[in-house]
């Protein structure tokens, strides 16, 4: 619905947040697909979870857009299509993010990278807050990867590495 209304018709404090777009923006749908992958039961629950989750979101944002708004982003779909077929695969190991150890550290810092890489923008010598919802996204995700102060900040620190490592990287190959 938001595709289809112009911004000032919203509400004054959705059209300040710019709502809209932070729904169109790959951090959210990361965001929530990562918690529901570490809240579920089982690595195998996680991926049917996450997988559910996707079929529901792109299915019905299609049909809205195609019976209702009266448009088919054929090729930004077939990109989301992709999107929802692996995403099992993601979830299944996202789940162990909440492990313990090496193997769990890692995972956590790699989905740290990912919503870092949402929010924070690069320079040679800056950066900066790309979108002020998405940083409400990184500060929610350590709560969501939280499991002491001394893993977190490993997390953390690793995360923001890994991020300024792949800086100049197109990590969706052009699909975004």
């Amino acid at each position: 619905m938001l595709d289809t209304t112009p911004s000032n018709y919203l509400p004054y404090f959705l059209e300040i947040l710019d709502i809209g777009n932070f729904f169109s923006r790959m951090g959210v749908w990361i965001f929530l697909a990562v918690v529901i992958s570490v809240y579920s039961k089982s690595p195998i629950w996680s991926a049917i979870n996450v997988f559910l989750f996707f079929v529901g979101m792109v299915s019905s944002y299609y049909l809205y857009t195609v019976l209702v708004a009266g448009f088919f982003p054929k090729s930004y779909m077939m990109i989301w299509i992709i999107m929802t077929c692996i995403s099992p695969l993601f979830a299944f190991v996202c789940w162990y993010a909440k492990g313990k150890g090496i193997f769990a550290m890692s995972i956590s810092s790699i989905i740290f990278m990912f919503i870092s890489r949402q929010t924070f923008g690069f320079g040679v010598w800056y950066f900066y807050i790309k979108y002020n919802l998405e940083l409400l996204l990184w500060i929610a995700i350590i709560f969501v990867l939280y499991q002491s102060p001394k893993q977190i900040i490993k997390v953390v620190a690793i995360g923001l590495i890994l991020r300024f490592i792949t800086a100049e990287i197109n990590l969706f190959w052009g699909m975004l």
